[in-house]
């Protein structure tokens, strides 16, 4: 499916090798680690205006972007699993010139993808920060497989009905759930109601259960890489649910857990409840 003839308004188009990728910096040009922030299913680099807002006026560097296909990027070769899309961030990382330590921040089904990219870059993570996330363990869970399989069958739909023009009517009532503002909140509406994002987007959670896989086969974080969980207090988990989630940060000797009240898994990241994920990064930095 082409992409739509939209054209960002924030950010940059970044080639990595005959196709763009949208990508998103904020912050002083510092020698410190770059903070990467991985959206969840169906996002795009405006879910972390808030969040990148809040960590330049901290003098910190962040970088968001939207993956294949999704937002305003071009689509890549399928299939769109966690090591597609994590070599597409090697390869924009290397584009943009960024060759030294990370810190990694994935919110909802973007923590797969971290587990993808720590195995395969170890040596450059000195931080992770899970934002109400999804991790591999999490289909383990007969309850989560229940839902990520209702999950995989609702977007079978999705994928194949987009180009209809469902999406717009949908998006401009649903297309920002967070809270943000400005140009960014106009722009995640406008990324919601594209074909092309609901069809790409559809396309990686069909690949759950293979990134998934990926991600067990690579093991748990080791346990010297601090790992800060920030959850919405607000999502109601299953006892075991809640304790998948929350065992990353148990199993770092580094580890941090935070349980925001009032907060659900969009409005974690909007103006009223980012602060908790600022004070998760910073646990990672100092600790790393």
């Amino acid at each position: 499916m082409a992409k739509a003839g939209f054209h960002p308004t924030r950010g940059a188009l970044v080639d990595i090798g005959g196709r763009r990728l949208r990508v998103v910096r904020a912050g002083p040009e510092t020698a410190g680690p770059l903070i990467v922030l991985e959206c969840g299913a169906f996002g795009c680099a405006a879910d972390w205006a808030v969040v990148q807002q809040r960590l330049a006026d901290r003098g910190l560097r962040s970088m968001a972007y939207d993956r294949a296909g999704l937002g305003y990027s071009d689509p890549g070769p399928r299939p769109r699993d966690g090591r597609a899309i994590v070599a597409d961030l090697e390869a924009l990382l290397t584009r943009v010139g960024e060759t030294g330590p990370l810190i990694l921040v994935g919110h909802s089904m973007g923590g797969l993808l971290l587990r993808v990219f720590v195995g395969r870059n170890r040596e450059r993570v000195t931080g992770v920060v899970l934002v109400d996330a999804v991790t591999p363990e999490t289909i383990e869970s007969p309850a989560a497989a229940r839902a990520i399989n209702g999950f995989l069958r609702a977007m079978k739909l999705v994928g194949r009905w987009a180009g209809l023009g469902f999406m717009k009517p949908f998006a401009l009532v649903a297309g920002d759930k967070i809270g943000l503002e400005g140009e960014a909140s106009t722009e995640k509406r406008r990324i919601y109601g594209l074909a092309s994002h609901a069809h790409w987007s559809a396309e990686e959670v069909m690949h759950w259960p293979a990134t998934s896989a990926q991600g067990r086969e690579i093991g748990h974080y080791h346990p010297d890489l601090p790992v800060a969980v920030v959850n919405a207090g607000g999502t109601r988990l299953g006892a075991r649910l809640k304790a998948i989630q929350a065992a990353p940060a148990h199993a770092s000797v580094r580890g941090y857990l935070a349980d925001i009240a009032g907060a659900n898994h969009s409005t974690l990241l909007g103006k009223r409840f980012a602060d908790p994920i600022i004070v998760g990064i910073e646990h990672v930095m100092a600790e790393g």
